[in-house]
């Protein structure tokens, strides 16, 4: 388990940052942001911020540009391996054990390598923050995945969509990898990418029709941290607050992507009609 309460949002020094780049001062800030000028103060004496305050300040923030992103470009210049976690209610400790059997990979604790990837996974979610870290991969079993039918059919396995399979060798032999590695590096699988592997598993398309969907989605890589080896390489940086703004942004973003997934796998299903099933890919 890893402590990470003392991670905050900077806001004393994100205002001082605003009024410095904006060439403003606490008269203006206190106008352009509907913050009263002795809240201002207040906060630059290190006195606590609502979450009424933190919304004003940074929905005026983002109105002009993305600090979160200019934040993750600097935290790519400074650390090694920067990765980003998206958090529904906020984060005090961190285990590699602390998710849902069921997610991708089994238990562990998930990370994408952008702040994009983080947000997409909360943006519906109203307390929800982003958090970076930089993890070293030194000294650990580290298993890797690509856009394929093997890790495919590691994430049905583990969503238990592959109950009836559990026996195959093939099954058996990607599931003892996993469970032996420190870290899993794989591409990212959102519920939208989950839909066209359900049907792959349904036996509705064919493995090559499900890959090639699955493709169209780009959506980066998840790192997995699954033993407390790998939780102890993980050094906490930064929590980054999202405003409604952002959030309903990204949400658009996504129903977006939803529509390119479809249009993707029509087109899939006309080129790729030969293709293996599941019963004979498994059996």
């Amino acid at each position: 388990m890893k402590d990470v309460s003392n991670l905050d949002y900077k806001i004393i020094d994100d205002m001082n940052l605003v009024m410095e780049s904006e060439m403003i001062d606490i008269e203006n800030l206190s106008k352009l942001t509907h913050i009263s000028k002795a809240t201002v103060h207040g906060i630059l004496k290190h006195e606590k911020v609502g979450k009424d305050v933190s919304e004003r300040f940074y929905s005026y923030v983002y109105s002009i540009y993305s600090l979160n992103k200019a934040k993750e470009e600097l935290v790519r210049e400074t650390y090694n391996l920067p990765l980003f976690h998206g958090s529904k209610e906020g984060l005090s400790h961190i285990r590699h054990n602390g998710s849902r059997n069921n997610c991708d990979f089994g238990n562990g604790f998930y990370l994408g390598e952008t702040y994009e990837n983080a947000l997409n996974f909360v943006c519906e979610n109203e307390n929800s923050s982003v958090y970076s870290f930089s993890l070293s991969l030194e000294h650990l079993n580290v298993l890797r995945f690509e856009c394929d039918l093997e890790w495919m059919l590691a994430i049905c396995f583990y969503r238990g969509r592959l109950d009836e399979y559990k026996d195959s060798e093939t099954i058996r032999s990607i599931v003892n990898k996993i469970e032996q590695a420190d870290v899993i590096i794989a591409p990212i699988a959102d519920n939208r990418m989950y839909y066209i592997m359900s049907l792959f598993v349904e036996g509705d398309i064919n493995v090559d029709v499900a890959i090639h969907s699955l493709s169209a989605s780009n959506m980066g890589m998840q790192y997995i941290i699954k033993t407390e080896k790998a939780l102890s390489m993980l050094t906490p940086i930064e929590k980054y607050y999202l405003t409604v703004k952002e959030k309903s942004d990204c949400h658009d973003k996504l129903e977006k992507r939803t529509r390119e997934i479809e249009a993707k796998l029509k087109l899939a299903k006309r080129e790729y009609r030969n293709g293996k099933f599941i019963d004979e890919v498994l059996l």
